[in-house]
């Protein structure tokens, strides 16, 4: 009997493991830090999981611009079952040899965006840096060329991003190559770390020094609004002009159509490219080694049609995003259908032969039954007896009112917010982390709570903030600007006037006027 047991759990163990989908590769994912033009990319590539024949399944981690970070991340994904690496090393060399360590295990690598030390990998993907350079600095020239026409000698400055990344490096070169060919113009380079508070200091101290910059390019839009800061605090808008790199919508785009630099980069992310090439390299496919995308040069002339165009594909990889998450769901639910099914015949079968060994038994040790009733009868006697029971009770007064999930998780969402708002850094990953949630569950909690997005609830409540401050406060709009998490006045002024329907200084001007009036009424 125990072997015909033992042959159904076998049989219906397989039925059921037969039934789960193996075709599907995981490739995780080494992000090296955060921001808008990675948040893009990742979008990018959770969208494109079922855009192609073999499903992929994408898992990202994300070091934070923390190296030693990154290379314990690496080597913990190696002890796991992935297929492939897609990684963007957050330094070249002190990253290569858990790379190494990798790919020695028989897991392919992509480096996306950046390269490591090591000619050790699969394939590469991502954007001509030196080409971005070199694009922007024929672009500085071309700005510089007027300002030379006007007989004088202007002054161009590069802040780079960290000098220890290879796109800096290769930025770098690209603008250099330019620069040093230009007779007529003076360089400067400075060294920065991608931040904007990095470039904001780089630039006051030039500013303080009495080097007063004609033109700056900045590594990254990002690095731009630190800059912008400094210009607007020293009172130097419109004479000096301000360009970067990576063209994205409310970031690079929205600062050249303010007028706030006179130039971006569009660098491309295209993170559904990223995962074809990681299909093709587990399924034998033909690929290219080294995957150049290309870029596109942003000027107050184009950027209303690159606007449009990017903010569509945005939309359409959100959407994607949000389809393949709901197919997860019923891909779910049928494996879970799927499953009952074979777990319910096994249970009818299982049902079918204990009858079969309990009439068997009950022939056999009739008399044992019949004690065993016995004995179950003065148990249940003695738990039946209210005498000889104590029942232990707890007054109902005294039980605390249960509380929602939901609440409690608006309520720390809100604590997170309020506590981070005046950081202009502040990313949803950052949020995530602080919550205990990841990018896309802080994202669907958010959004079915309150039907908005994360970057749309932190922008609202830094709205709400400033619109108390300018009633109750008499600091200027710059300052409660930089107080509540913009980088910039004149794109708070923007989204204040878009929110309630007029500028921070209506607001303000309609306050004055009715202390005055309330004023006279006293005398």
């Amino acid at each position: 009997m125990k072997k015909i047991v033992l042959f159904i759990l076998t049989i219906v163990g397989m039925l059921v493991s037969c039934s789960d989908d193996g075709n599907t590769y995981k490739i995780a994912v080494s992000q090296c830090g955060t921001g808008r033009w990675r948040e893009k990319v990742n979008c990018e590539m959770l969208a494109a999981q079922l855009l192609y024949e073999q499903n992929a399944k994408v898992e990202i981690v994300n070091a934070y611009d923390d190296t030693q970070r990154q290379i314990r991340q690496i080597d913990s994904l190696a002890n796991t079952d992935i297929d492939l690496l897609v990684v963007a090393p957050n330094e070249s060399a002190p990253v290569s040899d858990a790379i190494v360590r990798i790919q020695k295990k028989g897991i392919p690598v992509i480096y996306f965006d950046r390269k490591a030390s090591t000619d050790d990998y699969a394939a590469f993907i991502g954007g001509d840096n030196v080409e971005a350079g070199r694009t922007m600095g024929n672009y500085a020239s071309l700005l510089a060329d007027t300002l030379i026409q006007k007989g004088r000698r202007p002054v161009v400055l590069e802040v780079t991003g960290a000098m220890s990344t290879s796109p800096a490096q290769e930025r770098h070169n690209g603008f250099a190559e330019v620069m040093e060919n230009e007779s007529g113009l003076e360089y400067v380079m400075a060294e920065g770390d991608w931040t904007s508070d990095k470039a904001y200091e780089i630039v006051m101290n030039q500013l303080n020094t009495g080097k007063h910059p004609d033109i700056v390019f900045c590594h990254n839009d990002g690095m731009a609004t630190g800059v912008y800061k400094a210009v607007v605090e020293t009172n130097q808008e419109g004479h000096i002009q301000i360009l970067g790199i990576d063209g994205l919508p409310d970031e690079g785009l929205d600062y050249v159509t303010l007028g706030h630099q006179v130039g971006s980069y569009v660098y491309p992310t295209h993170g559904e490219e990223i995962v074809r090439l990681a299909l093709n390299i587990l399924s034998g496919r033909p690929y290219e080694r080294d995957n150049v995308l290309n870029g596109m040069l942003v000027t107050p002339e184009n950027v209303g049609l690159i606007t449009l165009t990017s903010r569509e594909l945005m939309a359409q990889h959100a959407d994607l995003a949000t389809i393949h998450d709901k197919l997860e769901n019923y891909f779910g639910l049928y494996n879970s259908q799927h499953k009952i099914l074979w777990a319910s015949l096994f249970t009818i079968l299982m049902l079918a032969v204990a009858v079969f060994m309990a009439i068997r038994a009950y022939m056999q040790i009739k008399r044992t039954i019949r004690q065993r009733q016995t004995m179950n009868e003065e148990q249940t006697l003695f738990y039946t007896d209210a005498s000889r029971r104590i029942i232990y009770t707890t007054p109902e007064e005294e039980l605390p009112q249960p509380r929602s999930q939901d609440v409690l998780f608006a309520e720390k969402l809100k604590e997170a917010i309020h506590k981070n708002m005046s950081n202009p850094n502040l990313k949803m990953d950052d949020l995530g982390e602080e919550l205990g949630l990841r990018r896309v569950q802080l994202y669907r909690k958010v959004k079915a709570l309150t039907g908005l997005s994360p970057v749309e609830l932190l922008r609202q409540m830094r709205l709400q903030q400033a619109y108390v401050l300018l009633g109750s406060t008499t600091k200027t709009v710059a300052e409660i600007a930089y107080e509540v998490g913009f980088n910039t006045p004149g794109y708070f002024s923007k989204c204040f006037r878009e929110q309630y329907g007029k500028l921070p200084t209506d607001l303000r001007e309609v306050n004055d006027n009715t202390e005055e009036d309330s004023f006279k009424e006293i005398q």
